[in-house]
């Protein structure tokens, strides 16, 4: 199945959606919606002649048009969004069902989250959704980065202002430092110390350029409080010290 999600999908209807507790069948379709549901039961779904499990923890994308069956084993509840998605983007394949497996947590935070704000902020529900198909989307990604290389990273660029070390890095990544140092090589062509560094001065010639923070003020926000080292880490990157990418910008 293809999706693209270029643009923010338009939400129709949005809730927590409780079943099983009458018949233990229901059968329905979408003409025009595609179908989001976040699982929070036991049960199987069928769609296109295949039969799907369910479990806790299981996320499903169905596009519009299609019949759908819904076996459920008592009451059965679930997080839904009934949603039209754009024609914008690179289009990526998405299953059917998945299993959201660590990404569960984060999925049923913006859902509910999105369903709470509905009323009031519908583009704050809009943001949430969006940044769920996205969550969801990647599951499957085989071209993205390993899990352990992306929380790496994820957390590089939440600390770059504090000392960073590959331990900590592999640590908040959940694999060894041997391991990370392998997958990191691996996923990026560099080492993890590199791309810290590479952050870093990205981060720095960024705030340099765009900013009037001092240039004190740059450096302990990336992490190099130093400023003799934060000047010879500017020259050796992009050839100037940090008052002279100030001023060209300017």
């Amino acid at each position: 199945m293809s999706v693209r999600l270029g643009e923010p999908p338009v939400v129709v209807n949005l809730g927590v959606g409780v079943h099983g507790t009458s018949r233990p069948r229901d059968v329905f379709r979408l003409p025009d919606l595609w179908q989001f549901h976040l699982y929070g039961y036991d049960g199987e779904l069928d769609v296109g002649g295949h039969r799907h499990r369910i479990r806790p923890g299981h996320v499903s994308l169905v596009p519009p048009g299609e019949r759908i069956t819904y076996h459920y084993r008592g009451r059965s509840e679930h997080l839904y969004v009934h949603l039209r998605l754009a024609e914008t983007g690179a289009a990526r394949t998405v299953p059917v069902m998945q299993d959201a497996g660590a990404d569960t947590p984060v999925l049923t935070t913006l859902l509910r989250q999105a369903i709470a704000v509905a009323a009031t902020e519908p583009a704050m529900a809009v943001a949430a959704v969006w940044t769920a198909l996205w969550h969801t989307a990647r599951l499957s990604d085989a071209t993205g980065p390993h899990a352990a290389v992306s929380a790496a990273i994820a957390h590089i660029e939440s600390n770059l202002a504090g000392p960073l070390s590959v331990a900590e890095v592999a640590a908040a990544a959940g694999v060894s430092h041997n391991h990370l140092t392998r997958l990191f090589r691996a996923e990026t062509g560099t080492t993890v110390v590199a791309h810290i560094r590479q952050r870093r001065l990205h981060r720095a010639r960024h705030l340099l350029r765009e900013s009037t923070l001092p240039i004190a003020a740059v450096a302990a926000a990336v992490g190099i409080p130093d400023l003799q080292a934060f000047n010879k880490a500017c020259r050796r990157v992009w050839g100037a010290s940090p008052r002279a990418i100030r001023a060209g910008h300017q």
